[in-house]
């Protein structure tokens, strides 16, 4: 408990934030590009604490708030099926389809479970091996390698009718995809779980590249502040690098058994982000050896055209260009109990956090 506290210390939080004060002098603007971040910068008012010309913009960090509508669609299709059991984790099955929701399906009558992990599914699959068990992988480098870890080992035990459904992707291409669009930051507060994972390498071309400054922070009220001053040092001394904040939990190597799992299973692919578009090499996808356990490739569905809610601007909010505020739907018919968009679902979206810490 003491190690936890010492990281929400009220003295310790002043500190960083007059020393923020003492040092920035340009106007700057920088980006979390994680749904935690997200969270704990609004539930924590960090913005509150930081001076006028520093500016936190909110990134494509929710992995279920960048998945494509269209994905949301096929998943509705094979719950449809029946002989599916489709296997989700809470979030997805709030998120707005075209026509529908999991949630409507599941109300209906369909066979939708939530499942706290990917092993779960593989669990179901076995008790149930008359039917196809459909797993909804969502997530980024954090979550990716614990669904690698279930394809694996249902294909080691023989299990044939365990499926994922793939929305896994990958951060670096969407956090260059934003400078190379010109979407205006000068650095980013970069995601701690997902370093755990990878370690730092794949953030080389944020400062190589294009001279951003990135700094990997944990989630407390120190961690983000110190963070923030590790960046304002870097642009205020012209020396924009890769640094750790996060050093109690993130190894510059990364977890190389985690990423070993991830890239035995899953290779890259073309894939789309909500506000983004389709980016190049940013997707995750079974391999070939696995492609018994891709659902897109084994289970043939019809999928309806895909339509985006009217009025929504979820996809400007995850490019950091405009705020939730700034949209004619936030808190009047979009809210977290009635969300139109996906962006109002997770509690790692930024229309919900800015929702629920308005203030």
């Amino acid at each position: 408990m003491k190690y936890s506290e010492e990281f929400r210390d009220r003295k310790i939080v002043r500190q960083l934030a007059e020393e923020i004060r003492r040092i920035s002098r340009r106007p700057v603007a920088f980006m979390e590009v994680c749904g935690g971040h997200t969270h704990a910068i609004r539930k924590f008012g960090i913005p509150s604490l930081l001076p006028e010309h520093i500016r936190l913009l909110s990134g494509p960090g929710c992995p279920v708030c960048v998945t494509a509508t269209s994905y949301v669609d096929r998943a509705v299709a094979y719950s449809r099926r029946p002989d599916v059991i489709l296997a989700t984790f809470g979030d997805m099955v709030r998120i707005p389809g075209s026509s529908s929701t999991l949630a409507r399906e599941r109300a209906a009558g369909k066979d939708v479970r939530i499942v706290m992990s990917a092993f779960d599914a593989v669990k179901i699959a076995k008790e149930n091996p008359s039917r196809k068990v459909v797993l909804l992988a969502i997530g980024f480098e954090t979550t990716a390698p614990v669904t690698a870890g279930a394809v694996q080992w249902a294909h080691r035990t023989g299990v044939k009718n365990f499926y994922v459904y793939s929305a896994h992707k990958i951060m670096p291409p969407a956090m260059e995809a934003l400078i190379d669009e010109g979407v205006p930051l000068d650095g980013y507060l970069a995601p701690g779980h997902v370093s755990t994972v990878t370690g730092t390498s794949i953030y080389r071309n944020i400062p190589e590249r294009y001279g951003k400054a990135c700094v990997i922070s944990g989630f407390e009220p120190v961690d983000i502040l110190e963070s923030i001053l590790m960046l304002v040092r870097q642009v205020e001394e012209g020396r924009p690098a890769v640094e750790v904040q996060y050093g109690r939990v993130v190894r510059p190597e990364g977890n190389p058994a985690a990423m070993g799992v991830m890239n035995e299973v899953y290779g890259l692919r073309d894939d789309w982000w909500r506000g983004l578009g389709l980016l190049p090499a940013s997707g995750l996808a079974p391999r070939e050896k696995y492609a018994g356990h891709d659902a897109e490739k084994e289970i043939e569905v019809e999928v309806e055209p895909t339509r985006e809610p009217a009025g929504c601007i979820c996809g400007e909010v995850l490019k950091g260009i405009k705020r939730p505020t700034d949209c004619p739907l936030f808190g009047k018919v979009c809210t977290p109990s009635t969300p139109v968009g996906a962006c109002m679902v997770s509690p790692e979206g930024a229309c919900q956090a800015w929702y629920r810490y308005k203030g």
